[in-house]
Formats: C-alpha cells, sequence, structure tokens
C-alpha cells in the first residue's frame, strides 16, 4: 500500500511538472522592437494616402474609391507624404507597411505591424525587417527578395509594400 501512495504521488507531481512547462513560444510577447509605435491600433484593410500631389490627383484618403488613376499622366506622383499599405493577413498575424515618399522617391518604409504573438516571431521579425526595409529602399518597389526564415512575413511585407506604392501612385 505504501509503494502505491509513493508512486501516485510521484505520477502526479511529474504530471503537474508537465503540464505547467512553458516553452520558448509561449513567451509574453510584450517586446516590439521592430515595428514602429504608435497610437494607430489595428487599421482597416485598405490603403490610404496622405500628403501633396503634383496637382492633378486626390491628396488624401481612401484610394479605393474605383475611379480611375488620380497621378499624373505617367502614373507617377511627384508629391511627398506618406501612404499606408492595406494589411496583409498572414498566417502568423497581420504584416503592414508605411513609406514615406518625397519627390516621387521612396524616402522611409515602417513597419506598422508584424506578427508579434511569441518570442520566436519578435526573433524573426528583428531581423527580417531591417533586411526588408533595405531592400525596398534600394529597389524603390516590392520587387524585393525573401528573407531566409522569414518567408511568410516577406511575403505579407511584399503586399503591403506593394499596396502602399499603389496608394502613393508610384510606378
Amino acid at each position: 500500500m505504501r509503494r502505491i501512495t509513493i508512486w501516485l504521488l510521484s505520477t502526479v507531481a511529474a504530471l503537474v511538472l508537465l503540464f505547467s512547462y512553458k516553452t520558448s513560444t509561449m513567451g509574453a510577447g510584450g517586446e516590439t522592437s521592430a515595428i514602429a509605435s504608435g497610437s494607430d491600433g489595428p487599421a482597416g484593410s485598405g490603403s490610404s494616402w496622405t500628403g501633396t500631389d503634383d496637382g492633378s490627383g486626390s491628396s488624401s484618403g481612401d484610394t479605393s474609391n474605383g475611379g480611375g488613376d488620380t497621378s499624373n499622366g505617367n502614373g507617377t506622383s511627384s508629391g511627398s507624404g506618406t501612404a499606408t499599405g492595406s494589411v496583409a493577413q498572414t498566417r502568423w498575424g497581420p504584416v503592414q507597411v508605411r513609406i514615406t515618399v518625397s519627390g516621387g522617391k521612396i524616402t522611409d518604409v515602417t513597419a506598422v505591424q508584424v506578427p508579434d504573438g511569441n518570442h520566436r516571431d519578435q526573433e524573426i521579425n528583428d531581423y527580417a525587417v531591417p533586411i526588408l526595409r533595405q531592400a525596398a529602399l534600394a529597389a524603390q518597389s516590392a520587387r524585393i527578395d525573401t528573407v531566409s526564415g522569414a518567408t511568410v512575413t516577406s511575403d505579407g511585407y511584399r503586399e503591403s509594400l506593394q499596396s502602399a506604392i499603389d496608394a502613393a501612385h508610384l510606378k
């Protein structure tokens, strides 16, 4: 009887320890150094342009009005301002990008949202987002390479970046 009691207690203790073990992917998720800090919160799914065009088109607001191209004759904008891409829903979470345009060139790219559900997501994005930003600035387009180990984030980044470029009427 004594052996059974000791065996039962040790089995219960082992099960309690097993089920209370926290893996590295169950982190708190409080650190988000790879994304922009701001009070935007969850953004809508549309793209938007805020800035000044060359006088031939819409200068702010949602660009999904269904109308024709509001940029100048050659399909590009020579204005300055910011464009926020649509939210790309990936299997690990949303990705959203904001670009800053000056003189018809992309001068800055900021990740507004990236997956941050666990510590591993944060590690991946802390590594991948600066690489994706540099690639976008160098290419001046969404035709950038995928970052190894961050395929899903890279795909979402490209999708949102293209949406922001379209909203800013850049080629």
